[in-house]
């Protein structure tokens, strides 16, 4: 099929690559020329796992261009797929929806037969409903049909999702538009996909109360956390016990740092914003928000007690300063809440993160960039394993600090704390 996907952000450059391989031909558009100049010349701008190799297989196979000719890609596509971002507004917890409406507006000009145009990108209920009114102000309601069909990949994950995914959902009562996606989609519906067809705003929604519901679990273990380290029980083991329950499953049990990242921090807040606008107070989710938002101090009060409020002079390594592994995504990661905190109170602060040095802290005093785990954790009073990458599962701590006396704050739980005290370390962990 022939599909134009509008944004090579997070969701359009990976769901456009993922067609491609899938034998579909792809068109990627963006405004922004030097990123889509990089692009041809096979550089990906975002770090996702095995992305940078699919990217290049598929151009050279010619099942995926760039451009920043919207016209021409949307011309040549029956399939239109919007990914462009949906920020939070300033001051507000409403979704920034400009964009969408936008690429709504200028696309209008350029249909000229039937289009399929889709949201992928993660919008409020009834965003389909505006943006089919912006298109019929100028076009036939015969030459287009709007479908929401929200995206569900996790960043450092999102190749495997894409192809096998728990469900695909579309958003249409245009039966001709559902036969065509749901033949889109066949190879991975083939595999064990659920298709589900349903509302355009239905679809609108599973995609927030999805990221609602998963930002909930994350929040509830960490509160759990909280309470075993009071009564001296290891929420590893709680987590272990409620999650072989089916009805509430492993995943997302996981005690650590607030969630953070570019979906469940602004998709949580646009659901709140949501049910406002339509007089539902959501109080579930606003307990979770508040929660969220009190994770990391909770989190820097437990490291004032490690160090005794001893700050000043401290040498502090950070492992990992993203929101999670296997990205370089550092929107709303506590590494960004954290790390000026400890900087103002007078440590010293180096950090060694995969993904490279990070302009959010460059202005920081006494804050540096490790190009290695040894460099970093050498001389360290503190290591503080911020995220879980694989590179710090099987550190010889003592080896690397080459110091008597230094602490490890294990916030993602990587080690045993019982092989920690074999080894006379001093070990902390969450919710030990």
């Amino acid at each position: 099929m022939k599909i134009c996907m509008i944004g090579t952000g997070y969701v359009g450059l990976v769901s456009g690559v993922c067609f491609a391989d899938l034998g579909n031909n792809v068109i990627c558009v963006d405004k922004d020329s030097k990123k889509i100049d990089s692009l041809k010349s096979g550089v990906v701008p975002i770090y996702e796992p095995g992305l940078d190799e699919l990217m290049i297989k598929n151009f050279k196979s010619e099942r995926i261009k760039f451009t920043t000719d919207l016209m021409e890609a949307v011309s040549k596509s029956d399939i239109i797929f919007i990914c462009v971002g949906t920020p939070t507004k300033k001051n507000s917890n409403a979704a920034d929806l400009s964009q969408v409406y936008d690429v709504a507006k200028e696309i209008r000009n350029y249909i000229k037969r039937f289009k399929i145009i889709i949201t992928k990108s993660t919008v409020p209920v009834c965003t389909g409903d505006e943006i089919e009114k912006i298109i019929s102000k100028k076009k036939s309601n015969k030459l287009f049909s709007v479908v929401s069909n929200p995206e569900f990949l996790r960043e450092g994950e999102a190749i495997r999702d894409f192809i096998y995914p728990d469900r695909v959902v579309i958003g249409t009562n245009n039966i001709k538009s559902q036969k065509i996606l749901k033949s889109l989609y066949s190879p991975l519906i083939s595999k064990g996909a659920a298709f589900i067809n349903t509302s355009r705003r239905g679809a609108e929604l599973i995609k927030y109360a999805s990221n609602a519901f998963l930002a909930s679990k994350i929040t509830f273990i960490n509160e759990i956390s909280n309470l075993c380290e009071k009564i001296n029980v290891d929420v590893e083991d709680v987590s272990i016990g409620m999650g072989l329950d089916k009805r509430i499953g492993s995943r997302f049990l996981r005690a650590g740092p607030a969630y953070g990242g570019s979906c469940f921090p602004k998709d949580t807040r646009a659901i709140i914003s949501t049910g406002s606008k339509y007089q539902t107070d959501l109080s579930v989710i606003k307990s979770v928000i508040k929660s969220n938002e009190n994770r990391s101090k909770i989190l820097l009060n437990r490291i004032s007690k490690i160090l005794n409020n001893k700050f000043r002079n401290k040498n502090i390594c950070f492992l990992g300063v993203t929101f999670k592994a296997n990205t370089d995504d550092m929107r709303e990661s506590s590494s960004l809440k954290m790390i000026p905190f400890l900087s103002k109170k007078g440590s010293n602060i180096k950090y060694f993160d995969p993904t490279g040095k990070k302009q959010e802290f460059k202005k920081l005093k006494n804050v540096k960039f490790s190009k290695s785990i040894n460099d970093a954790c050498l001389k360290s009073d503190l290591i503080i394993i911020h995220t879980e990458w694989n590179d710090f599962k099987s550190i010889n701590f003592k080896s690397l600090v080459k110091k008597k006396k230094f602490i490890i704050y294990d916030m993602r739980n990587i080690y045993s704390s019982k092989k920690m005290k074999e080894a006379k370390i001093k070990y902390f962990g969450i919710g030990r």
